[in-house]
């Protein structure tokens, strides 16, 4: 398979503008993909564009990753039903850093590589350039019916809303971003999410007017779930890629719990491994769905390309610890095994409420597991709440010393996958 049929095949392109299959086939291509740096760690969301930019890179193109460290101070409205916060300046350069540093994490920046990865930041070129000299050299090409038509823009535009000028001024940024990475960079192929395509054709066209040139895009469908539910999103929030937001062993819990449906698609589009092996998971998973095969080697496979080897130890043992070992007492874990438990939710409460008695209704509201006694009494009743790996269903139970393991911890199960370790100081 060539690149763009092996993408079609993982299920990583939606929208492919003609001739792009040709050129990718004939040399050896420039391509980029933009990130827009509105937090200091990236987010699952995020991995899409960057596979997509390895894959270039194993294919022998050359990737550009662009930074918009000019464009994330505007806010881009695609997907978006209202303005995003404008960050500061001193927020914005922390977390252009974090975007820099993560992704040197996937690509091969080598220089002695022939087609070595390149990153950039918008940044660089707009603090050179005036407003009017903009407006003047590059407005004056796309006109206002034409940006109009986007449907970023036209959806908020009758939305309750409306866009602000800074915000429809957005694609006509990332337009001039190709126009400068073409002219510079000699770069012919931007990529990026479905919900760009607007903003990338926006950049063919000033391409084609101001340089004569021809140039390619494609996009990648916007993943989802098979619930309905918003890809990478949990109950604690988005899952980053930052292992001390979203630690290892949560990072491979959430492709661990993943339904079947999302699995079978997920396992092409997050994982580099070859279409024969990924058929052979996905028929030995369905003759035995229950063993969840599939899931087992998707969330490894992830993980260990997110936070390497090092990280899937640390999310196999923890796993192993909370959920293969539930037979065995709680007592059975030792006292290192509780304090260098990773991903687990770690609150501190005073020994001496512990000393005196207090009702577990209480503890779970004051330690926010849950967030009221009500809340707490409900959960209880319907046997959702283990201490130490034992099921408790009396909701006026008190929880005292004898509930201390190693006289400091106490760990609290709350459902099948949300786990507390409360220590005593």
């Amino acid at each position: 398979m060539n690149l763009v049929e092996e993408l079609q095949w993982r299920g990583m392109i939606q929208d492919i503008m003609p001739g792009t299959e040709a050129l990718l086939n004939k040399e050896k291509v420039r391509g980029y993909i933009g990130f827009d740096p509105t937090s200091d760690s990236l987010h699952i969301g995020s991995l899409v564009p960057i596979l997509l930019l390895v894959h270039l890179q194993k294919a022998g193109h050359h990737p550009i990753a662009l930074i918009g460290g000019a464009t994330g101070m505007v806010g881009d409205p695609s997907g978006k039903s209202e303005e995003r916060n404008l960050l500061s300046e001193e927020q914005l350069n922390i977390n252009i850093l974090g975007v820099k540093k993560q992704l040197e994490q996937f690509l091969d920046f080598n220089p002695s590589l022939p087609n070595k990865a390149i990153l950039l930041n918008n940044y660089d070129w707009f603090k050179q350039i005036s407003f009017i000299s903009f407006l003047r050299d590059v407005g004056k090409h796309i006109t206002i019916n034409y940006m109009m038509s986007k449907d970023s823009v036209r959806k908020r535009i009758e939305g309750e809303t409306g866009i602000s000028y800074t915000e429809f001024a957005y694609q006509l940024m990332q337009g001039y971003d190709f126009l400068w990475l073409n002219e510079h960079h000699q770069c012919q192929l931007q990529m990026g999410g479905s919900d760009q395509w607007g903003n990338i054709t926006t950049g063919t066209e000033l391409i084609r007017k101001m340089k004569g040139k021809e140039a390619f895009a494609f996009t990648c469908p916007l993943i989802t779930k098979a619930d309905g539910g918003k890809f990478g999103k949990t109950e604690k929030g988005n899952v980053w890629i930052d292992p001390n937001r979203t630690t290892p062993y949560q990072f491979y819990q959430f492709w661990l719990n993943a339904a079947d449906e999302d699995a079978i698609k997920w396992i092409k589009i997050f994982t580099l491994l070859p279409k024969e092996t990924i058929e052979t998971i996905i028929e030995d998973h369905l003759t035995n769905p229950g063993a969840r095969l599939l899931q087992k080697k998707l969330a490894e496979e992830i993980t260990k390309f997110v936070h390497g080897e090092n990280g899937i130890s640390q999310a196999l043992e923890t796993t192993q610890k909370l959920f293969s070992q539930q037979q065995l007492p709680a007592e059975s874990l030792s006292k290192e095994d509780l304090e260098h438990m990773e991903g687990v939710s770690k609150i501190s409460i005073s020994k001496s409420t512990i000393e005196a008695g207090v009702s577990l209704v209480q503890l779970l509201a004051d330690t926010g597991i849950l967030p009221s006694k009500g809340e707490a009494r409900k959960m209880v009743a319907g046997g959702g709440i283990s201490i130490n790996r034992q099921k408790i269903n009396q909701a006026d139970i008190m929880v005292e010393n004898q509930h201390l393991l190693h006289n400091s911890f106490i760990l609290i199960q709350k459902g099948k996958k949300n786990y507390y370790l409360l220590e005593a100081i």
